[in-house]
């Protein structure tokens, strides 16, 4: 099943989101930009995608995530580790670049700098309760499970 999502370019140097592979389950968001962006280590740069988007269900969120080469390579993560794109938003998507590498990064025109993902929404309601249910693992917080 594929999700129909409507783009709309709200820079003239956008470029739609595509996909490595068919069955890739991230799309890639470039940079449009019209000049290169230069990051210095251990600083951050907001780079805007030039794309608003409208999600044909409110039963999806879109994530935007790293790009695992620029992290491997480059150090070059999000700054807020995940961008959450409610089905409701209509912004432009902005991706917050930090350089956690030992040299300066830069930023060209029409990169490809995150992806985007899709997943479903469970909406919630909370009900405040007195007590939990027990569990084998309790309350072990922290590396409790064996990962050190």
């Amino acid at each position: 099943m594929k999700l129909k999502v409507k783009v709309k370019r709200v820079r003239d140097s956008a470029k739609l989101p595509h996909s490595g592979s068919v069955i890739a389950a991230g799309y890639d968001l470039s940079a449009a930009i019209n000049e290169d962006i230069i990051i210095p280590p251990g600083c951050w740069a907001a780079v805007p995608t030039g794309i608003a988007i409208e999600p044909e269900s409110d039963a999806v969120v879109g994530f935007v995530l790293p790009r695992s080469g620029l992290g491997a390579k480059h150090g070059v993560v999000l700054r807020n580790s995940v961008g959450v794109i409610d089905a409701d938003y209509r912004g432009e998507i902005i991706v917050t670049l930090v350089n956690t590498g030992e040299e300066s990064f830069v930023v060209h025109p029409g990169d490809r700098i995150a992806q985007l993902v899709f997943l479903p929404v469970f909406a919630a309601e909370f009900i405040e309760a007195e007590e939990l249910s027990e569990t084998g693992r309790g309350a072990s917080g922290f590396g409790s499970t064996g990962v050190k």
